[in-house]
């Protein structure tokens, strides 16, 4: 359990500028959003077919999931300011490079380089935030935090859809830079306070069967769950298995290790790490699935689309605030809950829509679905930064993103394959497209729902977890 210790040195403006630069560095991000907007133009710039253009996203994702907890060590170990600001400057280039890119496989190098330089900043980012303030703030602080990330990935394809109709493609990656390197330029105002175990050891091995685990996995999750590609990802997904039985064997030895395998036999702390997987899991498939719907069935165009959609983001924002202001009044295990009864509820209301459904009603339920995951995600982040020790927060603040990771990567997976067996169904049986997909739209939020009440009810049984308060 961590321990309280001073407030930072300097003054509250120092505290609050310093957790201001740390948004400000994130914000580049969520703001990753705004490629999804662009694929098309990027399509059609060198000449790739939507199969080979999902690597795009593909090679950006593995990379930084891939190597969020070996970064958030190596913070703990060697200082979170240095790690953040290597972030801000590898990502800058990461930024630079697609946005110059002359050739596909130079703009998939590119994107990796951006990969390594989120993952040293995302890493380091919420240590520092919350390391800044007292830890009686934390809860608030984080609250604060997601709600930053929120912003970005609302404001992703909103801003990124306009100034690539005026720009082009490359704007999506060098919008981005100026405002890495001006979070760069004004870093040095974070106080620079190493744990004060960089002498020791760092876990080499234990990185590299890490990231030799994560890989796999990810990328089994990632590739098309149709016959043909089943051995592959078999293949892979055995590969990812046997490595991380090798990790958790050689990491329940060393002395340092990247993380502690032994804390996952704490019912409460691996439980709350697998709600995190699911609730991403189902949250996704709004981003999936919820546009088509909007644009299909709704009728609206593309930019009322957009404004409609980024409801669950506002909404995250809001719930992200609330859970900061209430985190100590009321307690993060019965945040936790409220956000995943929420996002549940919100789901499901998304499965009941139909063509005749009022843009009320549709709002409605996204904003509800957002809420319940800018509650669950302050409470969730709180939870693993209080059992984790101190000294461990840069491991605490990257195993929230890596466990988000996995759930949206198995639900862009996962979804799409339900859908497809759906919509495939119920065309066999003879209806119209319109209402095939309808029928596959429905089987997917009604099971994402189901999803999430699984897992409260599999909480239930250690129901003490929801009664945790801030610690």
């Amino acid at each position: 359990m961590a321990t309280a210790r001073p407030a930072a040195a300097g003054g509250i403006w120092r505290q609050r500028a310093g957790l201001a630069v740390v948004c400000v560095g994130t914000l580049v991000a969520p703001l990753d959003s705004s490629v999804n907007i662009a694929l098309p133009r990027i399509t059609d710039a060198f000449a790739a077919d939507i199969e080979s253009i999902r690597w795009v996203v593909i090679c950006y994702v593995l990379t930084y999931s891939s190597l969020l907890l070996v970064f958030g060590k190596v913070g703990d170990l060697a200082g979170y300011r240095r790690v953040f600001q290597a972030g801000l400057v590898v990502s800058s280039l990461g930024f630079l490079a697609c946005a110059l890119a002359g050739s596909y496989a130079t703009l998939l190098a590119g994107r990796v380089l951006q990969g390594i330089g989120i993952a040293l900043t995302l890493s380091c980012a919420p240590a520092l935030a919350t390391t800044l303030f007292d830890e009686s703030q934390r809860t608030r602080v984080l609250g604060i935090y997601a709600a930053m990330t929120a912003v970005g990935a609302a404001l992703g394809p909103i801003v990124g859809g306009a100034l690539v109709e005026v720009f082009g493609w490359s704007v999506v990656f060098a919008m981005r830079a100026p405002i890495a390197m001006l979070a760069f330029a004004v870093s040095w105002v974070i106080p620079a306070r190493p744990p004060g175990r960089g002498a020791l050891r760092f876990d080499w091995g234990g990185a590299l069967l890490l990231v030799g685990w994560l890989v796999p996995l990810l990328l089994a999750l990632s590739l098309r769950g149709d016959a043909p590609g089943l051995p592959a990802r078999a293949a892979i997904g055995g590969i990812g298995a046997l490595m991380l039985t090798a990790f958790i064997v050689y990491e329940a030895r060393h002395g340092e290790p990247i993380i502690r395998p032994q804390l996952f036999r704490n019912a409460e702390f691996a439980l709350m790490n697998a709600i995190s997987v699911l609730v991403n899991f189902a949250a996704f498939s709004i981003l999936l699935l919820v546009p088509y719907f909007i644009v299909r069935m709704a009728g609206l165009d593309a930019a009322s689309g957009g404004l409609v959609l980024a409801l669950g983001g506002i909404g995250t924002v809001g719930g992200a605030w609330l859970a900061g202001r209430l985190g100590q009044t009321i307690g993060i295990g019965r945040l936790a809950l409220a956000g995943v009864l929420l996002s549940a509820l919100g789901l499901a209301l998304i499965g009941l829509w139909t063509p005749a459904t009022p843009l009320a009603a549709i709002a409605f339920a996204l904003l509800v679905q957002g809420i319940g995951v800018g509650l669950f995600q302050v409470a969730y982040a709180d939870f693993v930064t209080a059992i984790l020790p101190v000294a461990d927060r840069g491991v605490a603040g990257s195993l929230t993103m890596v466990t988000r990771t996995i759930g949206i990567v198995a639900g862009a997976s996962g979804h799409s394959a339900l859908h497809r067996l759906l919509e495939r169904h119920a065309l066999a049986a003879g209806v119209s497209p319109e209402a095939a997909f309808l029928e596959g739209f429905r089987g997917v939020f009604l099971a994402a729902s189901a999803t999430v009440l699984a897992a409260v009810a599999l909480s239930c049984l250690r129901f003490g977890m929801w009664r945790r308060r801030s610690a």
